[in-house]
Parts: C-alpha cells; structure tokens; sequence
C-alpha cells in the first residue's frame, strides 16, 4: 500500500483582515519613537558596495547604502556603485550621523506576504532604509537575516 504525499501549499492561506488607516498610522507613530533609539552597526563590505546595518536592541532592522566616494547614504534601490576601500569607522559616523538627521515619513505600505507595515524613514530627499512593523501597528520587526548575518561576523 501506497503512503500519501503530503501536500504542498502553494500560498500563504491568510483569513481576510481589513487594513485600517489607524493602523498604518500607529505604525508611524511606533517608528517615530524608535528613530532615536536607533544606531549605525560596523558596515558590511561587499565586493562593489558598502551596507550600513542600522540597529534597534541589538537587532538589525534594515540596510543604508553607504556611497564611500561622497561619503553619504545612497537612496534605497539604487544600484550599488563606489569604492569598497572605506574607513570603516568613518562610515559608521556619517551614519550616525545621519540617523540624527533622518525622519519618518507619514506613510506606510503593507506587505501582505509578511503581513507587516512597511514605514520609509529619509535622509534630506532620499529614502534610506525600511522599518516593518507588525499588522496591528504594535511591534518592530528585525531583519532577522540581517541580524544573523551580522552576528556571524561579531559586529553587533
């Protein structure tokens, strides 16, 4: 006799919530409060760019690009360019910094697949790293994959 193959679901089965403005707007708000809390880890080097963890708690919450020729953060979504010859610390203080500078943006999208908010937070005109925040606009969500990555190197 023949045993049964286990299913394979295709997609996240969510009961259908609405999204509510107040919501996105707590999130906004939690974002708000944490912006001071948050610091510039020891940046990451790659082989043609240079990331900046940014973390709350020791936990990494998102990216900055950092652009080692002009010495600032690059917008979100731009191709990575620069030089990787950077002074480590350098970087680390043109983005604390920065996170001095930073402001959240009165909006937020949501992610359906990690059911979270997803809140901009900028620097002058450019977007430069995301904060998730859960559905009910209650809790920060770490990068954990970022954190892991960071923790395997010994920078947190």
């Amino acid at each position: 006799m023949r045993t049964p193959i286990p299913p394979i679901r295709r997609e996240a089965r969510m009961k259908y919530m609405p999204l509510k403005p107040e919501d996105g707007k707590k999130a906004i708000e939690l974002v708000r409060e944490a912006l001071p809390i948050f610091r510039a880890g020891e940046p990451i080097i790659h082989p043609d760019h240079v990331d900046v963890p940014v973390f709350y708690m020791n936990f990494g919450i998102d990216r900055i690009h950092y652009d080692g020729k002009a010495k600032i953060p690059r917008p979100k979504g731009a191709p990575p360019h620069g030089s990787t010859l950077v002074n480590s610390q350098e970087a680390r203080e043109v983005i604390e910094r920065v996170l001095q500078e930073a402001r959240v943006l009165d909006a937020a999208e949501f992610r359906e697949p990690e059911d979270c908010w997803v809140v901009p937070v900028a620097w002058k005109s450019f977007i430069i790293f995301h904060v998730r925040v859960s559905r009910e606009g209650e809790e920060l969500i770490p990068d954990y994959g970022l954190t892991e990555e960071v923790r395997r190197y010994g920078t947190i």
